[in-house]
């Protein structure tokens, strides 16, 4: 199978969320291999650009594309609905990412021939939430573009610096109880992500400057696959150190939601730090990398394409009629939604401008403290050097009393019956003479 024209839709390119790094990288293995990948987005941004630089073709508005895809791989109920609309007749599958998220929610649509979830927990939403047919159901995980994410040194035997890899990672949720987790032990610690204000655009340039990270899903599989030491964390709990006994159970559901099960404590963080095990960190990166590399997804994908395909070829075409009433079903949702999902996005925008200034203000604060903590050293050391001055202007006021009374017991002496006896002494003649030796 090649040449095929593929849309890919997600809601926005601009955060690097999961989301979009998975649509990036999806489309990036297709062009590889010689397919034509469409990514539809009704918010672009620095990612968008990232993929037309890769030559990978961008759109906002599905009247760009001339050609009809030969399938749509949605993702977001909103924007595949879209596509399904603009493009009748083409056949679909829908990408469920999230437990919770309302745009996870799958459009029911006899044309969207496969449902894929990227873990067990996705796929038993999709069965038990959404009543989507067993038959019609499919898990494609989540994988790590291995040439972008390679393997770090060797772990040292006890961590040096640790890292919080979370888009969710503020004040308000996780960060404060992994910061005193690692306050504890003395160990160092960043964050990057969104809503810390540190947005990292290449997290793979730095994930291996760090020797445990704390994160969950896709952020914990690509610092696994670096070989960092993980402990599965977000604002919802603590899950386990990934291990390499652990490793196929805590992928089934994608290191996410189900394995936090811990609370989201200090105690609870460190007794997993406790497991740090170089080797075994070692031997997870090893077992990431034969299984959740980018090329065994591409081939996934490029399998459920086929089979799709094929399926929707020996079909015959839709009632339009029943068609048009299932995706009339979905604007009715998508309408009974929309003020939620405004607001939500709002609250999101608001949050992470106040994440921002947060950020901005800790900084500041953090230098105040440190131009206080300087002031302090240089007032103390002021302080010493008065005190050392003081001390040498009492030891020379000393020195020149000292120095008058010898002057004064000099004179005295001069003037004595003895010092006089001596300087008549030392100018007779006798005593000028130089001693000879003896002659032999």
């Amino acid at each position: 199978m090649s040449g095929l024209r593929v849309l890919l839709t997600n809601m926005s390119l601009a955060t690097r969320s999961g989301t979009e790094t998975y649509v990036r990288d999806l489309a990036l293995g297709l062009r590889r291999r010689g397919h034509t990948p469409i990514v539809y987005s009704t918010f672009p941004g620095d990612l968008a650009q990232e993929l037309r630089v890769a030559t990978v073709l961008v759109v906002d508005d599905l009247r760009d594309v001339a050609l009809p895809p030969d399938l749509i791989h949605g993702h977001h109920h909103p924007e595949t609905v879209t596509a399904l609309l603009h493009f009748p007749g083409v056949p679909a599958v829908f990408c469920c990412h999230d437990r919770m998220s309302s745009r996870d929610t799958p459009p029911r649509c006899e044309r969207i021939r496969r449902y894929v979830a990227v873990d067990d927990t996705c796929r038993d939403r999709l069965l038990y939430e959404h009543g989507i047919p067993d038959d019609r159901l499919a898990v494609l995980r989540n994988a790590v573009d291995l040439e972008r994410f390679r393997p770090r040194p060797p772990l040292p035997n006890c961590p040096r610096r640790a890292l919080v890899f979370s888009h969710y990672a503020s004040e308000h949720t996780h960060l404060p109880a992994v910061r005193q987790a690692c306050d504890r032990v003395g160990l160092p610690l960043d964050v990057i992500g969104l809503a810390s204000g540190n947005p990292c655009a290449r997290p793979e340039e730095v994930l291996g400057q760090y020797d445990l990270v704390f994160a969950k899903a896709r952020c914990a599989l690509e610092a696994s696959a670096v070989g960092t030491a993980v402990v599965l964390c977000d604002g919802r709990g603590t899950g386990p150190m990934v291990t390499a006994a652990e490793y196929d159970d805590l992928c089934r559901y994608n290191l996410g939601l189900r394995t936090l099960t811990g609370p989201l404590c200090p105690d609870a963080l460190l007794r997993e730090m406790a497991r740090y095990d170089p080797h075994d960190a070692a031997a997870v990166s090893r077992r990431v990398r034969v299984t959740a590399g980018l090329e065994h997804q591409i081939d996934a994908a490029l399998a459920l394409y086929e089979e799709v395909l094929r399926e929707h070829g020996s079909l015959p075409p839709s009632d339009p009629l029943v068609e048009r009433r299932e995706l009339a079903a979905c604007l009715r949702w998508l309408t009974s939604v929309k003020e939620l999902w405004a607001f939500q996005e709002r609250a999101h925008e608001a949050e992470t401008a106040r994440a921002a200034m947060r950020a901005e203000r800790d900084h500041w604060q953090a230098l105040c403290a440190r131009t206080i903590a300087e002031r302090e050293d240089v007032r103390a050391r002021w302080v010493e050097l008065r005190a050392e001055y003081e001390r040498l202007r009492r030891e020379t006021e000393q020195a020149l009393v000292n120095g008058v009374q010898l002057q004064t017991e000099l004179a005295h002496l001069k003037q004595s019956r003895w010092f006089r006896l001596r300087e008549r002494l030392v100018r007779l003649p006798l005593l000028r003479r130089p001693v000879r030796p003896p002659a032999n």
